[in-house]
């Protein structure tokens, strides 16, 4: 089976998921989250892409991101995952025991407007959703409590945004998201569809070859009655 085509383009946003195999933890204590935060702080700074918003949760990870070079995501992506797959079994002992992520990373490029503040909001209140904190703010391993500190904890992850944030962002966050903007998101997710509007979405998907992301799966209703 060929590989599903993914968009990989400079100057397009992108959000960027992948969990643990059969999603098994892949955070087992501070320390993970932290050294995987120095895996991408490398990460960023050896590939041209910046970083906009992220969370680490126990069994995957989120990233809201923008190559600035054409094919960056994805040698930022293998790099990112190949090094924290051999810090996760050099340091619990399981070379040669498995794989630490189920596969491939997902991802889907996102509109440069509020459907990008829809989507960092989705990330930034993630364990919200999962129940691990009652405000999006407390949640350590993530970029809406980096963002809130005086000054940005090492290593330097974060890029100042394309759009101007809105004011009590960090409010905004904590406040549920409906549930057709969430099964929106989801089927991005899911088919590596653009997000956005349906004009942008359409241009969108017919620029980068995605025309396939969009369309129902399953066989063709019979044309025999």
């Amino acid at each position: 089976m060929t590989r599903p085509k993914r968009s990989d383009e400079a100057d397009g946003i992108y959000h960027v998921l992948n969990r643990g195999n059969a999603r098994q933890t892949i955070f087992h204590k501070p320390q993970d989250y932290a050294a995987f935060e120095r895996i991408l702080g490398k990460a960023i700074k050896v590939h041209p892409v910046e970083l906009f918003a992220y969370q680490l949760m126990p069994n995957h990870w989120h990233l809201v991101l923008r190559p600035t070079v054409d094919g960056q995501m994805g040698r930022m992506m293998r790099y990112l995952t190949m090094t924290h797959t051999m810090r996760y079994h050099t340091h619990f002992g399981t070379v040669g025991e498995g794989h630490v992520y189920q596969g491939r990373f997902k991802s889907f490029q996102v509109q440069e407007d509020a459907h990008f503040f829809s989507v960092c909001r989705y990330v930034e209140r993630n364990a919200v959703r999962s129940g691990l904190v009652d405000q999006a703010e407390d949640w350590q391993w993530g970029s809406l409590w980096r963002s809130q500190q005086p000054i940005e904890p090492k290593p330097k992850l974060l890029t100042a945004w394309p759009l101007f944030q809105p004011k009590d962002w960090g409010s905004y966050v904590n406040q549920p998201q409906n549930e057709r903007e969430l099964a929106a998101i989801h089927q991005s997710i899911k088919r590596g569809s653009p997000f956005g509007d349906s004009q942008w979405v359409e241009a969108t998907a017919k620029q980068s070859g995605l025309e396939s992301t969009l369309r129902s799966r399953g066989r063709p209703k019979s044309q025999n009655r």
